[in-house]
């Protein structure tokens, strides 16, 4: 992995020699958010070696670099996930690599079903905390020492600093701000009534089918991390309670212009 991580990294130095400070990870409906970037270099993941390919509609597929407020920045437009048929180290890879090429931030952003009842569509949600009890833990197998610990400690998953910053810069905005604790699924289904059910006894507010592996893997190499759920689907409700994919993507896609604005201003004040 180590070696790969090196190859992977000088590719894309070779094109890209700058710096970027922070990462950002775009769920599905939000690849528009490069229009807040001035893009100063594009790569398809099928360029780079050794990663994996996007599948999934609403996912471009490359890596983005260039300036946001000011700053050098990398967003993923597009992700992978374990339902795509990837491994968990397939699936966090790209985040090995950003923290290789020098981000000391990350944040991730993704479309999620609602699981509180008080939540709506389009609402954006802080994610606090993470349950990861029903996805595969991307650290199984051997440990890397020079990627970082064993046993690393989850019991700040999410910068408590961050997101003391992304709570001011809503309120500033005024952009009305949940908060809650995203449960991570393996997918591709959407879940049963029982499942809704028991995941908001749980603790979950949110369910979704990506960010918590990534997370793990981020503070398994010591990258603070700020994340955001759109809420595109509400789980808990009474009447036809069929999702689709589509309306995940037109609920996304209706709520980026604020997640834009949040992390645009965060990204300033790093």
């Amino acid at each position: 992995m180590i070696q790969q991580l090196q190859e992977t990294t000088a590719f894309i130095r070779n094109l890209y020699p700058h710096i970027p400070q922070a990462g950002i990870v775009l769920g599905s409906g939000l690849g528009n958010f490069a229009r807040e970037m001035k893009v100063e270099k594009e790569i398809p993941y099928s360029d780079i070696p050794h990663f994996p390919v996007s599948t999934v509609e609403g996912h471009s597929g490359k890596l983005i670099f260039g300036e946001l407020s000011g700053k050098k920045v990398v967003a993923m437009a597009g992700r992978f996930h374990f339902y795509e048929g990837y491994t968990p180290g397939q699936v966090t890879y790209p985040i090995r690599v950003m923290k290789f090429l020098g981000i000391q931030h990350l944040l991730v952003s993704n479309a999620a079903g609602g699981v509180n009842p008080g939540f709506r569509v389009g609402d954006l949600m802080l994610i606090t905390d993470h349950i990861s009890l029903a996805i595969v833990n991307p650290l199984l197998g051997k440990n890397h020492s020079e990627l970082g610990p064993r046993f690393p400690d989850m019991s700040e998953p999410y910068s408590k600093d961050l997101q003391k910053k992304v709570k001011a810069i809503a309120a500033s905005l005024q952009v009305t701000l949940r908060e809650g604790v995203y449960f991570g699924v393996t997918g591709p289904t959407f879940e049963t009534r029982a499942e809704y059910k028991m995941i908001h006894a749980l603790g979950g507010d949110a369910v979704g089918m990506s960010t918590v592996q990534e997370v793990i893997i981020a503070i398994h190499m010591g990258l603070p991390v700020v994340a955001i759920s759109i809420i595109t689907d509400l789980g808990i409700r009474e009447e036809d309670n069929v999702i689709t994919h589509q309306e995940v993507l037109e609920a996304a896609a209706a709520a980026e212009p604020k997640l834009s604005a949040i992390f645009k201003q965060l990204v300033a004040e790093l």
